[in-house]
């Protein structure tokens, strides 16, 4: 690490200074490399647009795919999830975070464009290879949306916890549109062609949107502000570092290359919260969608569109996706209970009860219990609106409160550990459904 000394004459503050630097790049060598500066790093709401525009275009085929980032998870949050243990190190050290981003958008944008040429293409010769090329595009798809949403929520943690909050509801807004685009497609379009090729249009526009926007937000003076380099800290794992405060962050005067963060501490001190994150995303993947979409209607024989064709959107996807989005906007004002207090898990463990709450619903097709306990088309709304809303709120509570824990120079490393538990919850829930749905 090299500093700059400016010759003025030593005093004693200088000296005490001078000697706690040499204790600090001692114990904390790895900094350096994590504070350089390497180019644009602000918050952004990119995650949104990509998101929203896959899960529209998923829709159209009546799926249910989401990326990181978005409100509608499925169990295909199991393939996602898989790549970021492996990428947790090297996101947060090897690779600088503007590369991160804006490799992860050009390779998602060049998968959208060539899935976008397939929807007009005759596969129906070569639907093997076809069928090679998709899986192929989703596992790339996969990998580098994680890295993408880690990386974006990660770097918003050195931001104050309102523009955390803000991305965090980005993303459900995300799944809002996506839901809402389901519906008028349902009720407006008549070619499934027309309807995939306009969402993937969609997708490929906003994605080289949020592109071009990236490459603008370095001219951001709020941005650069928050996003310079600060004195490394001694982490003990007590106590707080207060991120919020109006002083600005001193500059590191010089930086060098250094192995990665020591992720051990930072995993101690987010062990709370990462509980909560993980039970809560492992609860709401274990009840939606593999239970909630197949809850049909009472009324469903008397033949109205709307107990038929549009109940499952409207009552499921829709209306989970605004809850979510309500939820997670709640903790723009509302921001209780706090990290440390016992309240959170005692909320996150509650909504246990859910699970059986939605079984005794009118699942369909029941093979081993038989019994539908709420025998009207009031109680899945009533559960789901509770299911989104409690699943925003507490999620996004768990989620800001990760990188506020620790000293500013880890705020990015914690991110995307806080997305890594947010993946591994995804990827329990998601395998333990489909053992849940043979047991009904």
């Amino acid at each position: 690490m090299t500093f700059i000394t400016v010759p003025t004459p030593p005093t004693e503050q200088q000296a005490a200074l001078s000697k706690l630097t040499k204790k600090l790049c001692l114990r904390s060598s790895w900094i350096a490399r994590h504070l350089a500066y390497r180019g644009p790093r602000t918050a952004s709401t990119v995650p949104t647009l990509s998101s929203s525009a896959w899960a529209s275009a998923a829709c159209c085929h009546g799926t249910s795919l989401s990326l990181p980032g978005s409100t509608g998870y499925s169990n295909s949050a199991t393939a996602p999830a898989q790549p970021q243990g492996r990428n947790l190190r090297a996101q947060t050290s090897w690779v600088p975070i503007h590369v991160r981003v804006l490799a992860s958008l050009t390779v998602m944008l060049a998968i959208f464009v060539v899935m976008t040429v397939l929807v007009k293409v005759d596969t129906s010769s070569w639907t093997h290879s076809f069928f090679a090329v998709t899986i192929i595009c989703m596992a790339i798809l996969s990998g580098t949306s994680i890295i993408f949403s880690s990386s974006v929520f990660g770097m918003t943690g050195s931001f104050p916890m309102r523009n955390s909050q803000a991305l965090i509801s980005g993303g459900a807004m995300g799944g809002t549109v996506s839901a809402v685009a389901s519906l008028l497609d349902l009720a407006a379009s008549s070619d499934v062609t027309d309807s995939a090729l306009a969402f993937f249009l969609t997708a490929d526009v906003f994605l080289a949107l949020c592109v071009g926007l990236y490459l603008l937000l370095p001219r951001l003076e709020y941005a650069r502000y928050y996003m310079r380099p600060v004195w490394p800290a001694v982490f003990s794992g007590d106590e707080q570092m207060p991120q919020d405060s109006a002083n600005p962050p001193l500059v590191v005067p010089g930086s060098s290359d250094s192995p990665t963060p020591p992720l051990r501490p930072i995993l101690k001190k987010t062990a709370g919260l990462g509980f909560c994150i993980i039970y809560l995303l492992f609860i709401t993947s274990l009840i939606f969608p593999a239970i909630s979409t197949n809850i049909e209607s009472l009324n469903k024989g008397s033949g109205s569109p709307w107990t038929t064709k549009f109940f499952v959107p409207l009552t499921t996807f829709l209306l989970y996706n605004f809850a979510d989005l309500c939820g997670r906007q709640i903790t723009a004002w509302i921001q209780v209970p706090g990290p440390k207090s016992k309240v959170l898990p005692g909320l996150v463990l509650l909504r246990t009860g859910l699970v059986p709450l939605f079984i005794f619903c009118n699942y369909q097709p029941r093979v081993h219990l038989q019994t539908v306990v709420f025998q009207s088309d009031v109680y899945p709304v009533l559960f789901t609106s509770l299911l989104g809303l409690s699943n925003g709120y507490l999620s996004t509570l768990a989620l800001i409160y990760g990188p506020k824990i620790v000293p500013r120079e880890l705020a990015e490393a914690t991110g995307v550990v806080m997305t890594f538990y947010l993946c591994l919850g995804l990827v329990l829930g998601s395998a333990c459904s489909t053992l849940l749905v043979h047991l009904i």
